[in-house]
């Protein structure tokens, strides 16, 4: 397991996944600019349609934003292109490549991130190399047509009780529920069409950042 902490929670508190298609016409730069003035607190460009000279070009973009602001820049997938940015962060999918030899490509200060569909997945994930864990979905969402059941509010209590890793949820996530997936054991609560399709990217993350910091009512005060 690592020893070294190269993510910390509160950076993933609101994590902002790109897609492009959902910009209403919007330049995605533009997009994460905006989603970043209003609280977003990591970025993850996932591209699975770009060639990879437009990837990388659009990464270095948006690695130039992020760098001084301090926000985390993590790459979809694709290890060339996140070694060519010099990004912050991977994540990985269940058949993309595997964590072990992810972790030895990448240079020790880059954290990994690793999507997990069910029990067994954690169970198999605590064993790996890694920085935190997605739970995928959390709810069915329009944005990823090919995901397995979803994991539901009772599920992510459960993850959350399997592991003391960072947790960042994901899947239909937006601000009717943001509070509840916080409450229910999510470090982080990673959002598509709630910021990159909103008419305000900037006001539809402050609103959101706002509910994934609400407290916790039925949890006691120290």
């Amino acid at each position: 397991m690592n020893t070294l902490v190269r993510i910390r929670r509160e950076q993933l508190r609101l994590y902002l996944v790109t897609d492009s298609t959902l910009c209403k016409g919007r330049s995605l730069y533009d997009v994460v600019a905006a989603a970043v003035r209003g609280g977003v607190t990591c970025v993850q460009l996932r591209e699975k349609e770009l060639g990879t000279r437009e990837f990388v070009a659009r990464a270095l973009a948006l690695k130039s934003l992020l760098s001084p602001l301090h926000i985390p820049l993590v790459i979809n997938d694709r290890i060339d292109v996140a070694l060519a940015c010099q990004a912050d962060g991977v994540h990985l999918g269940q058949s993309d490549m595997p964590v072990d030899l992810v972790r030895k490509i990448l240079p020790p200060e880059v954290f990994i991130g690793l999507s997990v569909e069910n029990d067994q997945d954690i169970v198999q994930a605590l064993c790996m190399p890694m920085d935190y864990l997605g739970i995928s979905p959390v709810f069915a969402t329009p944005t990823k047509t090919d995901t397995p059941t979803p994991w539901g509010l009772a599920g992510l209590e459960r993850a959350r009780a399997m592991t003391d890793l960072p947790l960042v949820a994901i899947g239909g996530i937006n601000a009717g529920n943001a509070a509840q997936v916080s409450h229910c054991g999510a470090d982080g609560l990673a959002v598509v069409s709630a910021i990159c399709a909103a008419d305000d990217p900037a006001s539809a993350a402050r609103e959101l950042f706002l509910l994934a910091t609400t407290p916790n009512p039925n949890q006691p005060l120290p």
